[in-house]
C-alpha cells in the first residue's frame, strides 16, 4: 500500500516538529542547569564574610570584585534565567500540544476514510 502524498507531507512535518521539541527540551535542560549553578554560587557567596576576597572569571582571568556587586550580578542573572526558563517552558508546551494535534491528524489520515 502506497502512502498518499499528503500523508507523507504530514509525516515530514511531524518529524520536524519532533526535532524542534527535542531542541527545546535541550534548551530547557541547559537553562535549568544554569539556574542551579547560579543559585549554588549565590548561596555560597552569601555565606562569605563581608571582607573576604571575591573573584569572578573573565575569560582566562580572575578579577577581584566587591561581594555586594557580585551578589547583585548573580541575582540579576538568576532573574534573567528564570524568565528564560518560563519562555522555554511555554514554547515546549505549545510544541507538545501541536505534536499531539499532528499525531491525531496523522493517525486519522493513516486510517483513511471510513466505510461509506
Amino acid at each position: 500500500m502506497e502512502v498518499p502524498q499528503n500523508v507523507q507531507h504530514q509525516i515530514a512535518q511531524f518529524q520536524q516538529m519532533q526535532q524542534q521539541a527535542q531542541a527545546i527540551s535541550m534548551q530547557k535542560q541547559t537553562v535549568d542547569v544554569q539556574i542551579r549553578e547560579t543559585e549554588k554560587a549565590l548561596e555560597e557567596l552569601k555565606k562569605a564574610e563581608e571582607d573576604e576576597d571575591v573573584y569572578k572569571t573573565a575569560g582566562n582571568l580572575l578579577i577581584k570584585v566587591k561581594k555586594d556587586d557580585m551578589v547583585q550580578e548573580l541575582e540579576e542573572k538568576l532573574e534573567t534565567l528564570n524568565l528564560r526558563e518560563k519562555t522555554v517552558a511555554r514554547q515546549e508546551e505549545r510544541v507538545m500540544k501541536k505534536l499531539q494535534e499532528m499525531q491525531t491528524s496523522l493517525q486519522q489520515s493513516m486510517q483513511g476514510p471510513g466505510p461509506q
